[in-house]
């Protein structure tokens, strides 16, 4: 966790609001396998990271609530009686619809004031958004004893970015963020909303991400078309979601079908089939196995489900050219964003140096490089 930015936020509230604030983590999350497998029902392999959203929270005698967002330098007060929805996109939405989430639920708080600020880099795909639920959700908790479980604190953000932001997630992200382990992934059956800790011994290899720094604007409107092509299909297969079906079962089913949304519905197949390997994989401490799991889930991602582009393709080809790479894959919705890579830890700094240089010539814009730990979920910070 960043203690500097810890300090930061605790002093900015005990200045700003002149009492002593209840301070919530609340962590960013990878996705090491599993990728558009969760709105199919299917499986995912998620873990919580050291990076997230610090949170500092009180409860006021004032008549409204005051949140501070230190990154911006914004300020947002509103009345729990009178919550509407900010301008679209405003970070003011996660606050308000886990607030009002709340009051749905037939809870009752208080006015509160809140600092908060964060270290996930922006654009990553490692869930800024939810962290920022979770850890308002577990900080009213706690200060007004509302006795929510974790299950359904998750909910309750899970409703806020549907009711307030207009993204329609899955739980993954959520779930991830509140119930993530310490050198733990997760196994989530997104159907059940159970989970299984796998913890991972990478020896002598580490996870890092390596941001693209971009974000092509085909990713909304693709991630809409993928999503009705697995539920028409699923229609046609007559099961609840592709989580259901076979290779075979859809080989019945070929004719009736484009070659390209056959290739997206068969990718789905083989990505929820991939999580079930990984699983055995690093249940058995086989890292290479898994590492040729992210490169082959990486493959169907560019090439049947058509979601990556070409600067996380070449971050991908450049990490499979290297023998000290054991895998590598884009993370994440698509079209942008991060790719992980299982890296051996000696090696890391020679890599990470040549690809930048090298995507620096290619795209004439930075790449970003993080090294990453397997945290706790969402917690107080004592």
């Amino acid at each position: 966790m960043n203690k500097e930015l810890l300090h930061k936020i605790k002093t900015n509230f005990s200045e700003k609001f002149d009492t002593k604030p209840l301070m919530i983590f609340s962590p960013g999350r990878i996705n090491i396998i599993g990728e558009h497998t969760d709105y199919n029902d299917g499986f995912v392999f998620p873990a919580a990271v050291d990076m997230g959203i610090i949170l500092a929270i009180q409860k006021s005698d004032s008549i409204i609530s005051t949140v501070y967002a230190l990154d911006k330098h914004e300020e947002l007060q509103f009345s729990l009686d009178e919550l509407e929805p900010s301008t679209e996109g405003s970070w003011e939405n996660y606050i308000k619809g886990v607030v009002a989430e709340i009051q749905n639920s037939g809870k009752t708080i208080g006015n509160f004031n809140l600092v908060f600020g964060g270290d996930i880099p922006g654009g990553a795909g490692m869930s800024s958004s939810a962290a920022l639920e979770n850890s308002v959700v577990f900080g009213l908790n706690i200060l007004f004893d509302l006795q929510l479980s974790k299950e359904e604190m998750i909910l309750i953000s899970q409703k806020a970015e549907y009711n307030y932001v207009g993204v329609k997630c899955g739980i993954m992200d959520q779930y991830a963020s509140m119930f993530g382990i310490k050198d733990n992934a997760l196994l989530l059956d997104c159907r059940t909303v159970k989970s299984k800790p796998y913890k991972i011994d990478f020896k002598n290899y580490q996870l890092i991400l390596i941001n693209t720094n971009v974000k092509h604007s085909l990713s909304d409107s693709a991630y809409n078309d993928r999503r009705s092509v697995c539920e028409s299909i699923s229609k046609m297969l007559d099961v609840q979601a592709l989580r259901d079906a076979t290779v075979n079962d859809l080989k019945e089913i070929q004719e009736q079908v484009t070659p390209e949304n056959y290739q997206k519905a068969l990718f789905i197949i083989q990505e929820n089939d991939k999580v079930i390997m990984a699983s055995r994989a690093i249940e058995e401490g086989n890292l290479n196995a898994l590492g040729e799991l992210l490169f082959d889930s990486h493959k169907g991602l560019q090439n049947q489900y058509k979601v990556s582009c070409d600067e996380l393709d070449f971050l991908v080809n450049k990490a499979k050219s290297n023998k000290h790479v054991l895998g590598a894959r884009m993370m994440g919705g698509g079209f942008g964003g991060c790719t992980i890579n299982l890296i051996s830890t000696e090696h890391t700094n020679a890599f990470t140096e040549d690809v930048a240089r090298n995507y620096k010539e290619k795209f004439n814009i930075d790449c970003t490089v993080h090294a990453i730990k397997l945290s706790d979920g969402t917690r107080i910070i004592e």
